[in-house]
């Protein structure tokens, strides 16, 4: 269904327009690449999508399609989500004025955090997916979540640190203002006190001028935030 290569005509973010177009999230990532001396394992291409799938997921709430990049490697042959989550907070330390973490929410400690077993698992190097915010979910579980999801979707891992890394930092801006939710990061599971206890998941937020990544309980519901969909294009 997703094998016709289109151009997606975006303009660049405004206030009307959340998403950069695919031309300008590749200059975006290969800028920052170059920065920070990221080894991108690929070159990224346009996405491949019909334009008629593209118009139904917008008008379904999707945004997209985004870039993301998938670094490292699990042992499998895909990509390794810890270290990619690692990269991306480092990124964002960098990019952005005051940030916290959460002292379980340590990549450092790949032990205690991981992608959960039933997430799909991510490909090296440039993917595409389309993401909803994912509003709905403010008031429901993360296992309530993860239970509902359909064939081909899942949660946002790796890839909700760096769209506030990379290719859409002003996310985090919009948080603060209350003009954009909160973020749940669903298909990542958080051990907080090492003993093979995964029963939290990471928390991205804005407030009071500090980006920050805290941690909350799978069977909790936390009105701030939302728990945002991924929907994978060609790599799930």
């Amino acid at each position: 269904m997703l094998e016709i290569l289109t151009k997606l005509r975006r303009k660049s973010w405004n206030e009307n327009n959340l998403v950069l177009s695919p031309g300008d999230q590749i200059k975006v990532w290969q800028k920052t690449a170059r920065r920070v001396k990221w080894p991108l394992l690929t070159q990224a291409q346009q996405p491949q999508i019909l334009q008629d799938d593209a118009v139904t997921l917008e008008k379904q709430g999707w945004l997209g399609p985004l870039l993301f990049h998938g670094f490292g490697d699990d042992g499998r042959g895909n990509s390794d989500q810890v270290h990619s989550g690692d990269l991306a907070w480092r990124r964002i330390k960098g990019r952005h004025r005051k940030t916290w973490r959460c002292e379980y929410a340590d990549f450092n400690r790949p032990d205690d955090m991981r992608l959960r077993p039933e997430a799909p698992r991510r490909p090296k190097g440039f993917y595409w997916a389309y993401m909803h915010p994912g509003e709905e979910f403010k008031n429901t579980t993360i296992i309530q979540f993860r239970k509902a999801l359909s064939q081909g979707v899942t949660g946002l891992a790796a890839e909700g640190l760096q769209l506030l890394a990379v290719t859409h930092p002003h996310l985090a801006d919009l948080m603060e203002q209350e003009k954009y939710p909160f973020m749940a990061l669903a298909d990542y599971d958080v051990a907080p006190h090492g003993f093979n206890d995964f029963f939290e998941s990471p928390q991205l937020f804005k407030s009071r001028g500090v980006v920050g990544m805290g941690v909350g309980n799978v069977d909790g519901t936390y009105p701030r935030f939302a728990i945002p969909r991924l929907f994978p294009i060609g790599w799930c």
